[in-house]
């Protein structure tokens, strides 16, 4: 149980980092004229926050205790902080909540698993969310991304307008319990 409650820490810290980054980035996209942007950092800062939400329920749980940290953080162009967010999301989807799961199955621990997966799951999405603003900004096609998001509110899976399911793919919650931003 130990790795999973240090995985648990390092995840809270690395998913409210991720929540308050996004947020910053939101207000950055605001400022450069993307408000489509804007919308979608404020919509995975959400998804984010959900996701530390989750690790910390699972931390307590197993009588772990988060430590005090500090939050930094580093503000670009809407360009550079899409490449830095897309980065931050492929690294905890191919390396960071991989290793957590294969130590929190090994600890025979359930609910970190399920709060590892989802997390793991989402930030593909968030990815995707990413590289598709990036291709936009390149193509001058920014006005074309959605300009409303839906996030579960269970999971954090993150949705644009036209692509919302009647179930979370993820964790299976209705649509109509989607956070809307």
């Amino acid at each position: 149980m130990e790795k999973t409650i240090k995985n648990l820490i390092d995840g809270i810290i690395g998913e409210s980092t991720a929540g308050a980054t996004y947020a910053a980035f939101a207000a950055q996209a605001a400022r450069e004229g993307y408000p489509e942007i804007q919308k979608m950092f404020e919509a995975t800062s959400k998804a984010e926050s959900i996701h530390a939400a989750n690790h910390a329920r699972v931390l307590k749980k197993l009588g772990g205790e988060l430590p005090k940290f500090k939050i930094e953080i580093e503000v670009g162009t809407t360009l550079e902080n899409l490449a830095h967010a897309k980065a931050g999301e492929v690294y905890e989807f191919s390396e960071m909540y991989p290793n957590f799961l294969k130590d929190a199955e090994a600890e025979g621990q359930k609910a970190a698993t399920l709060t590892f997966t989802q997390a793991l799951e989402v930030e593909k999405i968030h990815a995707e969310l990413y590289q598709k603003a990036i291709d936009a900004i390149n193509a001058g096609t920014v006005s074309s991304l959605p300009k409303t998001y839906y996030v579960c509110p269970v999971c954090g899976d993150t949705f644009g307008e036209g692509d919302v399911p009647e179930k979370c793919p993820v964790c299976k919650v209705p649509a109509e319990k989607y956070i809307v931003l």
